[in-house]
């Protein structure tokens, strides 16, 4: 047979459900009150009762030392059960309800008492102080137990006190009245107790409601699990109040955004400074996976407010994103330039292959000649006026897709460059972003033409771009440099408007700008200013243009390939 199961002990202790530990300690909280407030009334409750106990014996003995002929009974007539004194004292007592009324001569010796038996003994305690003249008020033992005593000096008619009033009132009688009021007050500390419960349950009540009915370790095991959850995600988390100060930042978005946990508690625009990135997570912009640019990276943020007026915002990096993005449309284009020179080479074999076979020998020759001669026409138009191979290489492949897409992309008589760039890769990012805006703004439309201006002003480089098409109106200069801003469809990896605010801020880390007007004849121009872009005339000799015009045959794919590169990475 199995053994038998222990017994289950009756475990004692708090419950777990946090109702019913808010319930039971706000109870045991106005129980201790309702005590306390008992113990604190009862205490001056019995002082109260003697001193009024020992002021109504007082008044008595006042009053009976009062009596007109008392002092001369005292003075003449013998201490007697059936004396005058023991008569008055006796008629006073009756009325008052004091418990004895004595009267004793100078020698503490009674004139009257309650029992008469007593008449003619000394008092049972001290007389002196009411014999001397003073009042006395006091709590005391004496023949008939304990009582309220109030002692006052009996005077003649000449002033001399010739005696002393004792009255006493029953001490039981005090403590009877101390006790008949405790019921009333246990019944009001009930009511009061009662009240406090019925608050305590409804407070408890409503702690459950917001805490969803969960125990303290519940929302303990929450908070350490939130703690953990927030610092280890891969996406930054904003949490704001209904001022738009920052109470929460976990560790991606701290690094997302370049703030630290001394951000916590300011507001978002003393935190991260004006911008689209506090617009966005303030509220002002709204949207789903909006963009914005935060130094760096390119982040998407999602918000969503929360119910007691603030908001919680998320944070995604889109940086490698984007940039695969870029590299899949810079992909395509090569994509369609290939095709272009493809279809462009097949008609000219086909058209070589005609000349050959109608042995027209001479035409051939010059056909080819013609073909070689464009190409290279083109090359030397770019390495005569652009030194830098990088940008030399990136507008000769422009133009081979500007012209598959019949857009005629020429350069500026005005374009020269010295081989001085200090950061070429910088301003490739720039001229690609511009050349690609122009070309995708003017295709479509009649006698499309982008043309593209390079020259340098000292060390500063000024790059100009300008095109056909419908321009830019006045009130959209400046947010066309807008993080997300963008008037075109989005492509199908991710969203536009990161391009021209990326050039902008590309200007603007050198110390230059980026701006946009009305071309002459319309369409827009795009002008950058670059300071201190080139390098010292005398750190970086020159190359001559003939010197370009040869290796750029021989180099222009890899160039073309390292600026495709550069491009991609910057941007």
């Amino acid at each position: 047979m199995s053994p038998t199961p222990p017994a289950r002990r009756l475990r004692l202790g708090m419950p777990r459900r946090m109702f019913s530990q808010v319930l039971l300690m706000l109870v045991a909280i106005a129980a201790g009150v309702a005590v306390l407030a008992t113990g604190l009334f009862l205490a001056p409750l019995s002082e109260q009762l003697d001193d009024q106990a020992m002021r109504r014996a007082l008044a008595i003995a006042q009053t009976t030392a009062a009596q007109p002929r008392l002092a001369e009974e005292l003075t003449s007539t013998p201490a007697s059960a059936d004396g005058p004194v023991q008569a008055e004292a006796e008629r006073i007592r009756l009325a008052s309800g004091a418990e004895y009324v004595v009267v004793m001569n100078m020698d503490g010796v009674r004139w009257s008492h309650t029992n008469p038996a007593e008449i003619g003994e000394r008092v049972s305690t001290d007389p002196r102080q009411a014999l001397a003249g003073r009042e006395v008020m006091q709590i005391d033992s004496g023949t008939l137990g304990r009582s309220a005593r109030g002692k006052v000096p009996l005077r003649d008619d000449e002033g001399d006190i010739v005696g002393a009033v004792s009255v006493g009132i029953e001490y039981d009688s005090v403590r009877a009245r101390l006790i008949h009021a405790i019921p009333g007050l246990f019944a009001y500390a009930g009511g009061a107790l009662a009240v406090g419960a019925l608050g305590a349950y409804l407070i408890s009540r409503r702690v459950q409601r917001q805490t969803r009915d969960l125990a303290f370790s519940d929302i303990a095991g929450l908070l350490a699990e939130r703690e953990a959850m927030l610092h280890g995600i891969r996406e930054g988390v904003v949490a704001l109040d209904r001022e738009g100060r920052i109470r929460l930042l976990n560790d991606e978005a701290g690094r997302l955004l370049g703030i630290g946990d001394e951000a916590v508690g300011e507001p978002l625009a003393e935190a991260l400074g004006e911008g689209r990135t506090t617009d966005v997570l303030a509220g002002t912009v709204t949207g789903t996976d909006l963009l914005t640019v935060r130094g760096q990276r390119v982040l998407v943020a999602n918000r969503m407010p929360t119910d007691d007026g603030g908001a919680v915002a998320t944070l995604r990096d889109r940086t490698e994103v984007e940039r695969l993005g870029r590299e899949l449309d810079s992909t395509r284009g090569l994509i369609d330039a290939l095709r272009a020179q493809d279809h462009e080479h097949a008609n000219r074999m086909h058209t070589l292959l005609g000349l050959l076979e109608l042995e027209m020998y001479e035409e051939a020759v010059e056909f080819v000649g013609d073909v070689v001669g464009e190409h290279r026409a083109t090359a030397e138009q770019v390495t005569e006026k652009i030194h830098d191979p990088l940008l030399a290489a990136l507008l000769v492949g422009k133009a081979t897709v500007a012209a598959e897409r019949g857009v005629a992309l020429r350069i500026s008589d005005g374009t020269l460059l010295p081989d001085r760039l200090i950061d070429p890769r910088g301003l490739v990012t720039v001229m690609g972003n511009l050349v690609d805006n122009a070309l995708d703004a003017v295709a479509g439309t009649g006698h499309a033409r982008v043309e593209v201006e390079l020259r340098a002003e000292g060390r500063t480089a000024v790059l100009t771009v300008r095109d056909t098409g419908p321009g830019i109106p006045s009130g959209q200069r400046e947010l066309i440099f807008t993080d997300g801003w963008s008037t075109k469809q989005p492509p199908a990896h991710g969203k536009r408007g990161i391009g021209l605010s990326l050039v902008r801020r590309l200007a603007e880390r050198q110390g230059g700008s980026a701006r946009v007007a009305e071309a002459d004849g319309g369409g827009a121009v795009f002008t950058v200013v670059l300071p201190e872009a080139l390098a010292d005339p005398g750190l970086a000799p020159e190359p001559a243009a003939g010197f370009l015009l040869e290796n750029f045959t021989t180099s222009v794919e890899g160039a073309a390939e390292e600026a495709a590169a550069a491009a991609e990475e910057s941007r």
